[in-house]
């Protein structure tokens, strides 16, 4: 799976899932403040992401992680890790 499929589906999902606009999805916005996340949102987040990608997270993984880029890289990331 490419970058840009990975970007294209989780905006898709994010749009849908927490109501928000496709534009407002930036590589550099805010990944929290424009979805307006809680900690239950991140379980769906990350339910979402282990159903549609077949990778796992976990708390750890998302230190550090503030933007839509950093957070489309760490799933990149891990989809490489699962194929290595």
């Amino acid at each position: 799976m490419t970058k840009e499929e990975i970007v294209e589906k989780m905006i898709q999902f994010m749009s849908d899932e927490f109501e928000v606009d496709e534009d407002a999805i930036q590589p550099d916005s805010n990944l929290k403040d424009t979805l307006g996340l809680d900690s239950l949102d991140y379980v769906d987040l990350v339910v979402s992401i282990e159903s549609n990608f077949g990778v796992k997270l976990v708390e750890a993984d998302f230190v550090g992680i503030d933007s839509f880029q950093s957070f489309f890289d760490l799933i990149e990331n891990k989809l490489k890790l699962k194929v290595a």
